[in-house]
């Protein structure tokens, strides 16, 4: 056993070797898509309505780290991504929507999963590891290594929902106050674009970042209402949608946009404030749970300690 597998490790090096020695007289051929990227800017505007000027300003991955890099990361990265679409089998449109309510938006389907495949392997690791140390049995390790891999899977999934309800919380928190700016704005004679860019030049938070988001799509050629329905499908907060349609509406057809934000301000806060009612209903009836399972042993025991004198007669 032992012979067989030394061999196989003198086997996989002198293939590395070897590799490595290719690599070094003959170099690989450069890819392509760095060179074509420039110029297909103006067709991904027509079909995407966005230039991704970021991505052209951003290395190729495939252009980075040396021969070692380009040897030893590809098959790693494949395999990473055939393991993370069986742990995570949502499609791409999908996971990068739920990416891009979560707040991570540098974060593309392809790292989340090879994220998701690295913290599976850790905690898989960290299973073995602790049923070899304290249980020292092959069932006991199998068993901690699936559960480790488990937690590890569903950990990742679990955090990106936590996200998205933080963040949708966090935008109908600010919602209120940034419809009634923009109202304000609009009332004094500003326009949808030139409402949202005197709120984003002096405002901040995840709503503002959103609205952000809109100019800097539309100057980039984008139309203002594609722009703003962009963002109303992007956005977790289904009122933050109905504001960004508003919009899109009031720069299509010329809608009362300050008595529209003031209306969807007013319904906000009714909304919250039902909300809120419904929170003090459940935590008042959480409050006598501890009551309840402190007090009413004691009031029984008080009750039954009496019953064998009564029935039975004795002192």
């Amino acid at each position: 056993m032992t012979d067989g597998f030394l061999l196989a490790i003198a086997v996989a090096g002198t293939g590395l070797a070897a590799a490595g020695a290719a690599a070094l007289v003959v170099r690989p051929a450069p890819r392509l898509a760095p060179r074509v990227r420039p110029y297909t800017v103006v067709t991904r505007t027509r079909v995407r309505g966005d230039a991704d000027i970021a991505a052209l300003l951003q290395p190729s991955h495939q252009t980075r780290g040396g021969w070692m890099y380009r040897l030893v990361a590809p098959p790693l990265l494949a395999l990473a991504a055939r393991v993370g679409r069986v742990v995570e089998r949502r499609e791409d449109e999908s996971l990068a929507l739920s990416l891009r309510q979560a707040g991570y938006v540098g974060v593309s389907p392809a790292d989340y999963r090879t994220g998701v495949v690295t913290r599976l392997a850790l905690f898989g690791a960290a299973g073995v590891g602790f049923g070899i140390v304290v249980f020292h049995s092959p069932l006991a390790t199998l068993g901690l290594a699936a559960c480790g891999a488990v937690f590890g899977a569903s950990r990742s999934r679990g955090r990106i929902d936590r996200a998205i309800r933080d963040r949708a919380e966090r935008i109908r928190l600010e919602l209120y106050t940034v419809n009634q700016l923009l109202a304000m704005n609009v009332r004094t004679g500003a326009g949808p674009i030139q409402a949202v860019q005197r709120l984003i030049d002096r405002g901040s938070g995840v709503v503002v970042e959103e609205l952000r988001a809109v100019l800097t799509a539309v100057r980039r050629g984008t139309a203002e209402p594609a722009a703003f329905r962009r963002a109303a499908e992007l956005t977790p907060e289904p009122a933050a949608a109905r504001t960004y349609k508003l919009f899109a509406a009031g720069a299509e057809r010329g809608v009362d946009l300050a008595a529209g934000l003031r209306a969807l301000s007013e319904d906000l806060r009714d909304a919250r404030r039902e909300e809120i009612r419904k929170s003090a209903t459940r935590r008042r009836a959480a409050m006598l749970v501890p009551t309840i399972a402190v007090l009413a042993p004691v009031m029984l025991l008080f009750i039954a300690a009496p019953l064998p004198s009564i029935v039975f007669g004795s002192r």
